[in-house]
C-alpha cells in the first residue's frame, strides 16, 4: 500500500463509515481495484483507520457522553452481540473480506430493504431507549459482519423496526460504532501481532494518515447525514446500493470474460 491508496481508502472510509452503504464493502473493492485486498496490511489498516472516524463522533456528541452512566450501560449492552458473534465467526468474516461478490450481492439485498424501511417503520419521534431496544439493535449490528450489508445502516434500521424516529436511531448507531470499532481494531492488532506480522514505520505513518483523514471526512459525513436523513428517509441509499452491486457483480464478470478470453 502507497500513500495516495491510504488517502482514497481513508476517504472512502470517512465518507461512508456512517451512511448505510457499508463502509468495508466499499474499501474491498477499492482495495480489490488497487490488488491489494488480500494483503494483511490492507485488512489490519481498514479496521484501525475507524478510530479516526469514531473520534469525529467524539468530536462532534462531546456533550452526550457525559449524559448518565445509563448512556454507557445501554451502549455495553448493544456491544454485548458483537463481541460474541466476533469472536466466535472471526475466522468466517476474514474469508469474507476478500470477496467482491458477496459485498455486491449484500449492497443489492439491503438497498432492497432500504427502499421499504420508511414505509415499514414510518418516522416516529420516540427518541427513548430502553435496554432491551439498546440490545436488539445490537443483534442487527452483527448483519454487519457480512461484507457490504453497513453497520451503520443495519444498527439504525434496529433502531427503527424498535419505534425510534432516524434521528435518534442514527445518533444511537454513531455512539455505539465507538466500543465496536475500538474492539475491532484491539482484536485485528492482537491478531496481526500473534500472527507474526510487525508493524513498519511506514506503516505506521499509513496508519497516522489514513485516521487524519478519515476524522475529518467523517465530521463532514455525519452533519450532511443527519440532516439529509431527517428530511428525506433512506431511499436515495437504497437506490445507490442496488446501483453499486449491480456495477460491481457486472464489472466483475465481465473482467472474468476477458480473462477467460
Amino acid at each position: 500500500m502507497n500513500t495516495l491508496q491510504a488517502i482514497i481508502l481513508a476517504i472512502i472510509e470517512g465518507i461512508t463509515e456512517f451512511l448505510p452503504v457499508s463502509s468495508t464493502g466499499h474499501m474491498i473493492i477499492a482495495s480489490s481495484f488497487f490488488g491489494i485486498a488480500s494483503d494483511d496490511f490492507t485488512k489490519l489498516f481498514t479496521i484501525v483507520i475507524q478510530l479516526g472516524t469514531i473520534l469525529s463522533v467524539v468530536v462532534l456528541y462531546f456533550k452526550r457522553f457525559f449524559q448518565s452512566l445509563d448512556f454507557y450501560f445501554k451502549l455495553f449492552v448493544a456491544f454485548i452481540p458483537a463481541v460474541v458473534f466476533g469472536l466466535l465467526l472471526n475466522d468466517f468474516i476474514d474469508s469474507m473480506l476478500e470477496s467482491p461478490i458477496v459485498v455486491a450481492i449484500s449492497l443489492i439485498i439491503g438497498g432492497f430493504l432500504l427502499l421499504k424501511v420508511d414505509d415499514w417503520f414510518g418516522n416516529s419521534e420516540n427518541t427513548e431507549i430502553s435496554y432491551l431496544t439498546a440490545l436488539k439493535i445490537g443483534f442487527f449490528q452483527c448483519l454487519a459482519m457480512i461484507p457490504g450489508v453497513s453497520r451503520s445502516g443495519a444498527s439504525i434500521v434496529g433502531g427503527m423496526s424498535q419505534k425510534l424516529s432516524r434521528t435518534a436511531a442514527a445518533e444511537f448507531s454513531f455512539f455505539l460504532a465507538i466500543p465496536t470499532m475500538l474492539g475491532a481494531t484491539v482484536k485485528k492488532l492482537y491478531d496481526y501481532n500473534k500472527a507474526g506480522f510487525e508493524i513498519t514505520d511506514q506503516q505506521i505513518n499509513l496508519l497516522i494518515i489514513g485516521n487524519i483523514v478519515g476524522f475529518i471526512v467523517a465530521l463532514i459525513a455525519i452533519k450532511s447525514f443527519i440532516g439529509f436523513l431527517t428530511k428525506h428517509g433512506f431511499k436515495i441509499f437504497g437506490y445507490y446500493r442496488i446501483v453499486a452491486g449491480v456495477a460491481i457483480l457486472l464489472i466483475h464478470f465481465f473482467v472474468q470474460k476477458l480473462t477467460i478470453i
